[in-house]
């Protein structure tokens, strides 16, 4: 029979043995990883860009450019005309007009002209089309948000430029506001398919836009569209103009 031999600890080896015990037990814990949280300031005008976020306005990127093809318009709110003392060209040029309170959308004069049923006070003044539903939306957006001039850098997917999901949404936003209705700038209608294809094919949009040589440039009076959205156009006139 196996037995176990019997060992006479005193109280000063037993001091080491706990010891020892205590040492060994506590290192081999392991400690609750904590998340990682990263926080990235939002750029205010700087010039930094980060990425995009989904429930923020930016407004060079989103308001600015059918501000301008509906607004700043000769006779009404370019740099020449500056109708009723307001400027819509820039960010700073609209905020220093005194018609948007930071924060606020019932308070100002913007949203009550955007959005008013009365042919006399309305912006944009008749036979112009009112702004859409959803760019006014937009602005009241960023005006609740505190109408910042955040930047983003959003990058520029060019995977899959069609019509419909990406060229259409560039024109209205961007070009109809002289483009459109019984007499468009230019003669040039681009609130139709039809019309786009036909200033695709005799290459009058792509020269415009790219403000080439010998061509009109679009958007007039401003700068010209994002690299991003110029590409988008290159690419879909270059696939034929399709009506996809």
């Amino acid at each position: 029979m196996i037995g176990f031999r019997k060992i006479d600890i005193n109280r000063s080896d037993w001091k080491i043995v706990m010891g020892i015990f205590l040492f060994l037990f506590a290192s081999c814990k392991h400690e609750i990883p904590q998340p990682i949280v990263t926080t990235v300031p939002i750029d205010n005008g700087n010039g930094n860009t980060l990425p995009c976020d989904s429930d923020s306005v930016y407004f060079n990127m989103q308001i600015l450019p059918f501000l301008i093809a509906n607004c700043a318009q000769s006779g009404c709110h370019d740099a020449a005309s500056h109708e009723d003392g307001v400027t819509i060209t820039s960010y700073q040029t609209l905020m220093n007009s005194g018609i948007i309170v930071p924060g606020d959308p019932n308070d100002g004069d913007f949203m009550e002209v955007i959005t008013t049923s009365d042919p006399d006070d309305r912006m944009p003044p008749p036979p112009a089309a009112l702004l859409t539903s959803q760019q006014i939306q937009l602005i009241q957006t960023w005006i609740a948000q505190g109408a910042q001039n955040l930047n983003c850098d959003g990058g520029c997917d060019t995977s899959n430029v069609t019509y419909n999901a990406v060229i259409k949404p560039i024109m209205q936003n961007k070009c109809q506001g002289c483009h459109q209705g019984t007499s468009p700038g230019g003669g040039v209608n681009l609130s139709t398919y039809l019309g786009v294809q036909g200033s695709a094919i005799d290459g009058s949009l792509l020269g415009s836009v790219e403000h080439a040589s010998g061509w009109s440039a679009m958007p007039k009076n401003t700068s010209k569209l994002p690299d991003c959205d110029i590409a988008k156009i290159r690419i879909w006139v270059n696939a034929g103009a399709p009506n996809n």
